[in-house]
Order: C-alpha cells, then sequence, then structure tokens
C-alpha cells in the first residue's frame, strides 16, 4: 500500500517538543499574570452555531470563516474569543456576577491567505471586563496594567502600551463637519503606520472626497505629540467644541492618570491620537501594544472599549473592555528575532532515572518519591546500552541524571550527574533531591524572553 506523505497544512503551527515547552512557559505566565489581577478563567467551544458567530459579521468575516454543515446543522469554526463571551454572558447573564472579568487562552480560525507570521489557526489570549448596564473608566486603565505585568513577567522592556479614545476622533470629526464619514477616516487613519501620511492623505481626498484642509487638519492633529501630559494639554486647546470630543478627553485622562497610580512607567505607554482600531464596535478607549525595537512587527496586542457587547442575543445592556495578545504571531516573531531564552530549560523533566540493576524497585521508589517532593521525574527502563541512554538523556536536555546501581542501593545514596558541568558526585535522596530543587527555582527566574 503506498504511504500517505505527512505533513502540516499551511497556516497551522506544529511545534517541536523544545519549542513547544517554550510556548507553555509564555501561557503560563499570561495565565498567572491574568489570574493576579482577578480574571476567571473562561473556555468556549471552538465550533458554535453558524448563526450565533455571524450575528456581528458578514463582509470580510464571513469570507474567512470556516464553516460547514453537520446533518442539517450550520455550523462554524469560531474566529475570535469575542464574539462567544458575548454569547456566553448572555447565555448565563443570571448566574455571574458584574462586573465579569474572564481570561481566555485558546485556538481561533481564520480562512485567509497564510503568510509569514500569519495563521489560519492561531493562540489568542483574552481579558475582558463585562458590566451591567455601565462599566467604570478605571477598568480601561487597570487592562492596560494587566498586559504590562504579562509582559513585564514574560521579560520585555522595550514595549510600549498605546491608548487613544474613539470619542476624541469622533467628536474631532464633527467639528470638521466629517460625522458621517467618521468610521471611514477612523479606518483609514487606522492605516497611518503601514502605508504613511502620503497615501491617507490621497485617500482621504480621492476617495472619500474630503477637502485638501480637512485632510490636513486631520493629519495635523493626529500628529499631536510630546509626553503624555503635553498631547493631553494641546487636546485641551479643543475642549468646548463639541460633547463628545470632551467626554472623551476626560476619559483619555483619566486612564492616563489611573495607569501611573498602577505603577506603569511612562515610557511604557503612550497617548498616541494615530490609534483608532479599524473595528466599528470599539466606542471609547482603544489600545495597540508595539515592541519598540521591532516596530515592523506591528501591534501584538490590541483592543478596546464597547459599549454593547451583546446587544444582537440579549437586550440587556452588557458594556465591556478587552484587548487580546495574539499568541501564536508573538511567538513566532520572537523566534524569527531570536528572542526566545535559550537559558531557560526546555526539558519535560527535571531529572532522569537510569537504574543500573534489573530489580527496578529502587528506582520505582525514588521516582516516587522525588514526584511527591514537586519534581518532575522521568524512569528510563528500555533494555539500551549505557551509550545510548545517555544520548537519550542528551537529546532531552534533562539538566540532571540520577544512576542507581547495586553499591548505590546498599549505601543509600544515588549518584547525581550534572548534565551542563559534567559534574558527578554520590548523594542521599535527600540531598540531590534539594540539589535538583535549586536549580529549578534557578530556571523559574529566567523570564522566556530576552531582548537583543
Amino acid at each position: 500500500m503506498e504511504k500517505i506523505k505527512p505533513r502540516t497544512l499551511s497556516g497551522f503551527m506544529e511545534l517541536l517538543p523544545g519549542p513547544q515547552m517554550q510556548m507553555n512557559r509564555i501561557m503560563d505566565i499570561i495565565s498567572s499574570s491574568y489570574a493576579l489581577f482577578g480574571y476567571t478563567p473562561l473556555d468556549t467551544p471552538l465550533i458554535e452555531a453558524s448563526e450565533i458567530l455571524l450575528a456581528k459579521g458578514g463582509g470580510e468575516t464571513e469570507k474567512q470563516i470556516y464553516r460547514f454543515t453537520k446533518g442539517d446543522t450550520d455550523l462554524s469554526l469560531r474566529f475570535d474569543l469575542t464574539v462567544p463571551l458575548a454569547k456566553y454572558v448572555s447565555l448565563h447573564a443570571g448566574e455571574l456576577a458584574f462586573p465579569f472579568r474572564r481570561y481566555q487562552i485558546g485556538k481561533v480560525y481564520r480562512g485567509e491567505r497564510a503568510q509569514r507570521g500569519r495563521f489560519r489557526e492561531f493562540y489568542q489570549a483574552d481579558i475582558d471586563v463585562i458590566g451591567d448596564g455601565q462599566l467604570d473608566i478605571a477598568n480601561d486603565a487597570e487592562i492596560p496594567a494587566t498586559i504590562y505585568t504579562v509582559f513585564s513577567r514574560l521579560g520585555l522592556r522595550r514595549f510600549q502600551i498605546r491608548i487613544n479614545n474613539r470619542k476624541v476622533l469622533t467628536g474631532f470629526y464633527a467639528m470638521l463637519g466629517l460625522t458621517e464619514k467618521s468610521g471611514d477616516i477612523m479606518r483609514t487613519v487606522d492605516k497611518l503606520e503601514k502605508i504613511g501620511a502620503d497615501k491617507v492623505r490621497a485617500i482621504l481626498v480621492d476617495d472619500l472626497a474630503l477637502t485638501g484642509e480637512q485632510a490636513d487638519d486631520i493629519l495635523r492633529f493626529i500628529a499631536i505629540r510630546g509626553t503624555n501630559g503635553e498631547v493631553l494639554a494641546a487636546l485641551e486647546t479643543y475642549r468646548g467644541r463639541n460633547g463628545t470630543f470632551d467626554e472623551g478627553l476626560d476619559e483619555l485622562a483619566t486612564v492616563a492618570r489611573y495607569l501611573g497610580g498602577f505603577g506603569v512607567p511612562e515610557e511604557n505607554f503612550a497617548v498616541d491620537l494615530t490609534i483608532a482600531r479599524g473595528l466599528d464596535y470599539y466606542t471609547g478607549t482603544v489600545y495597540e501594544t508595539a515592541l519598540l525595537d521591532h516596530p515592523e512587527i506591528g501591534s501584538v496586542c490590541s483592543g478596546g472599549r464597547y459599549d454593547d457587547l451583546a446587544g444582537f442575543y440579549t437586550d440587556r445592556k452588557l458594556p465591556g473592555v478587552g484587548i487580546s495578545i495574539g499568541l501564536t504571531r508573538l511567538f513566532y516573531v520572537l523566534g524569527e528575532q531570536g528572542m526566545l531564552n535559550g537559558e531557560a530549560s526546555t526539558a519535560p523533566a527535571d531529572t532522569l532515572i537510569l537504574p543500573m540493576t534489573g530489580d527496578l524497585s529502587a528506582a520505582v521508589a525514588l521516582s516516587t518519591e522525588l514526584r511527591a517532593r514537586g519534581l518532575r521525574t522521568m524512569l528510563y527502563t528500555e533494555a539500551k546500552k549505557f551509550k545510548a541512554k545517555m544520548a537519550y538523556a542528551d537529546k532531552l536536555g534533562v539538566p540532571f541524571v540520577l544512576f542507581l546501581g547495586e553499591d548505590e542501593i546498599a549505601a543509600g545514596v544515588v549518584s547525581c550527574k550534572n548534565m551542563k558541568t559534567g559534574e558527578q558526585e554520590k548523594l542521599s535522596n535527600a540531598e540531590a533531591a534539594e540539589r535538583i530543587a535549586a536549580y529549578v527555582a534557578q530556571q523559574r527566574s529566567l523570564p522566556p524572553i530576552v531582548e537583543k
């Protein structure tokens, strides 16, 4: 029978054990950081009824969604984690405590063209806070404060969370008499970093029929720069001309003030009037996060405030604010840039026990003792030559190998070999456990990412 050639579909990431351990470590840090802020874990189904997922869809969403039928049922794979959250909150609103704070790390699927750094199956790591009827603006500051904690614990320092408020933009465009075109203008301005100011101006004038003066006013406004205080002071000169603008400015100033209170250094967040986010459901605060030494990557974490999370599913007003890390893309980029920490162990175990006797009883007892101490322990029982056993340990990258022969059993010790230094000595079980535990503690202190 002809063999089928194994292959991984284009646009899908499949990692070898070492990189998978690195990815899992990053996920662990993200989830523990989210939990530190009181977010509860949530896991929604990968597959939903198509009418649920497409309630807010149409257009590009419908083109990209993986959709299929099973019997008479029209089903789709989730394309993000926000729409399933909207369904979940609508369905369980009577059972939840509001504000409802959730985090979710899960795979989503988009049938777009696979290309460098863009995938058809990828992990997102989301947080959202959902209110019942209303939601205090302080939550809009705590969201980026959470992301600052995540990125800092991952080992990143040179990043910047850029914040703006859609009401500021909406109000400003109203001042120019462009309310009807504000959505199209925001989507165009959102492309500024990718296509540059000249092309943005051309689109505003040629495609959206703005006057040259209007286009120049917009580009001049979004080009306001300086410290956060200086940008906010410049915006104050527009106060009193539009109520929506004033409301957005108050919210933006409050978020900036609270971010400092949450301990986020000013170099890690910036008021940036170019940030608009292309999606229309954002109604207030918006965020994008950039790695300062790799601007070509674009935003690695984005989100914002929305007034009505679940309007397609319930009449209950459920405003929220959230943010999402594109985890698979971030991991891919970090690996490509050589920023994954090579000093951090990717071994599946802290130690490997090599029995040197036919009777495995002592080795089994030792493995049980070490696992009871919280050490990841592998027991090698295959009838291979010593060289093959050591080659196995080398390939796994385990930091310690414990040899247990008749002499060690008789003396009540183990021979403990440090695979990195080559040093080998005889220790009691307790001493070996302490030696390994100290190494594990040191490894846990290493961040999974190193900046270059």
